[in-house]
């Protein structure tokens, strides 16, 4: 089993309307939503893809790079299903009750959602109990995330 696809049985997402009221990672003089990467890319590529500002969207007041029309479209048709959790932020820092910046090449995709961390060494502790991790990310995310 590809270890960035885990299947994880039984964990809630956070609800669709979180998002239009949360905090988004954008870095520090940026607008633009997972540093540039496409966020479709980690579903129809299985890997992290690069956008490019010939197919940028806005959603939520974000930016976002995508690799192509088609990914662009997809995002804009069902944004909710492609944004990573916790706004983008280091799913892990959520977890431990704080924010933290992401690295797009650090991610997992859990249940058709997408998480990031902030870097891989971060990435190979989140991993260790991506269940418990997730439980307790979404208990923290809603005092984070305004």
């Amino acid at each position: 089993m590809n270890r960035r696809k885990l299947m994880v049985l039984g964990v809630a997402g956070l609800a669709s309307t979180a998002w239009a009221n949360s905090k988004v990672f954008t870095g520090r003089f940026s607008n633009l939503g997972l540093s540039g990467y496409d966020p479709v890319g980690y579903f129809v590529s299985d890997q992290p893809v690069e956008g490019s500002a010939k197919h940028q969207a806005e959603w939520a007041g974000v930016d976002y790079r995508f690799a192509n029309q088609a990914n662009r479209d997809a995002f804009l048709a069902d944004p909710e299903r492609y944004l990573p959790a916790y706004g983008g932020f280091c799913a892990y820092a959520v977890a431990n009750g704080y924010t933290a910046s992401a690295d797009p090449e650090a991610w997992t995709v859990v249940d058709g959602r997408l998480y990031l961390n902030y870097n891989k060494s971060v990435r190979t502790r989140w991993l260790k109990d991506v269940p418990g991790h997730i439980e307790k990310a979404n208990q923290n995310w809603p005092g984070l995330a305004n």
